[in-house]
């Protein structure tokens, strides 16, 4: 489906204010499960580098996201000590809720109810296209790495680790 009608109301909410901001998409509803890079990577047929997986973290006791290419996995002691932090944990369900307004393994990169501090994973912008969460644990969309960049105001990071 490349319109917004049909998909569940939270995606459609945030691909409205993907649309708003000058994402075009398209955007996908599934059947089944895109809450894992591997699981969207398979529906739609692309490499799961091309995933920008939106993960809630708390470093040093405030919530940031991290845009990670679906390949790698995020170190959390090397990613803190990178950024300047001494701790880095993955949020819980419930914090990634409070943080977003959207629940884990279905985080866009909008639609939160406060701004959060944002970093990219340069991984990402060796794709053309790039899929990321649009709201529900089953919706996506294309954008690239420029426009997810520019978007959330992320700042550039290398942290592509198997």
């Amino acid at each position: 489906m490349e319109d917004t009608e049909g998909l569940h109301p939270s995606a459609a909410r945030v691909a409205m204010a993907l649309r708003e901001r000058g994402i075009k998409g398209p955007f996908h509803q599934f059947s089944a499960s895109t809450k894992t890079a591997a699981e969207a990577a398979t529906a739609l047929g692309c490499e799961i580098g091309a995933i920008a997986s939106c993960l809630v973290f708390v470093l040093d006791g405030q919530p940031i996201v991290i845009l990670k290419s679906g390949a790698f996995r995020v170190d959390t002691a090397e990613f803190a000590e990178l950024v300047g932090g001494t701790n880095l944990r993955r949020a819980s369900a419930e914090e990634v809720r409070a943080s977003t307004g959207q629940p884990i393994g279905g985080v866009s990169p909008v639609g939160w109810p406060s701004r959060l501090r944002v970093f990219i994973d340069v991984a990402l912008s060796d794709f053309h296209e790039i899929w990321s969460a649009c709201g529900t644990p089953n919706a996506v969309f294309a954008t690239t790495f420029d426009e997810l960049r520019e978007l959330t105001g992320a700042t550039p990071i290398v942290l592509s680790r198997p």
